[in-house]
């Protein structure tokens, strides 16, 4: 059992973080907002979260007034993404809830553009931050938390590597509407397995000439720990 006695960590702050893809950069409204606004489809930016606990959004100066709420009464850090082919916004995902006493911290507010749906810079923008939580601040549980209804969300959770947990049954009230929270985590010692498998997939020797995958992340996961328990 690890002693625990001497553990710290700090609330994660604003970073960058480079990828191949992708790079994030800390959310500065000055900065992102109009861009962002653009890349998550204006006023259909209210589809893409629909699922998010947040009433709609008629303009960009209402949905920056959340960020910044987040920010000061929740201290999100929100991380922006940017194409580095085109160099282009594309998309968001913030840091949540840090409670560095006992080393968790959750991602939320994901939303990703169109542009980057179904490519592989969302996989690395979950890569990257996951690696920055675990590998730069030694973080111990990684959560990724979502609406019960978000069967996408659930399956993409899976997919990176979380783990179920169960459902919050009336977690909270949504939209007027109840809803129920189904929890997912990952832990430090699953991490060594997981950031492999995502490094595999993001080598470029795993895709063909026309930008497609040639194995599951999954796939290349479950291989990894296999391996790991001959």
């Amino acid at each position: 059992m690890r002693d625990l006695k001497n553990y710290h960590v700090a609330a994660p702050s604003p970073v960058t973080l480079e990828g191949r893809f992708v790079t994030l950069e800390p959310y500065t409204p000055e900065l992102h907002l109009a861009d962002l606004w653009e890349a998550l489809g204006s006023t259909g930016i209210n589809e893409l979260i629909r699922y998010f606990p947040n009433e709609e959004y008629a303009s960009a100066q209402e949905f920056g007034a959340w960020l910044d709420n987040a920010r000061v009464a929740s201290n999100f850090v929100t991380l922006v993404a940017r194409d580095k082919a085109t160099g282009k916004i594309v998309g968001m995902a913030s840091y949540m809830r840090p409670d560095p006493k006992n080393g968790v911290v959750e991602v939320g507010s994901v939303a990703h553009g169109a542009a980057m749906k179904r490519s592989p810079m969302s996989t690395e923008l979950h890569y990257l931050m996951a690696r920055h939580v675990f590998e730069d601040l030694g973080y111990r549980r990684y959560e990724w938390k979502c609406h019960n209804d978000n069967e996408p969300s659930k399956v993409t959770a899976r997919r990176y590597g979380f783990t179920f947990e169960g459902v919050f049954r009336q977690h909270m009230i949504s939209k007027g509407a109840n809803r129920d929270t189904a929890w997912f985590s990952m832990i430090d010692s699953e991490w060594p397995a997981v950031g492999k498998a995502f490094e595999a997939w993001l080598s470029p020797d795993n895709f063909d000439d026309k930008g497609q995958q040639k194995r599951r992340l999954e796939d290349i996961r479950t291989e990894i720990l296999q391996g790991g328990s001959r």
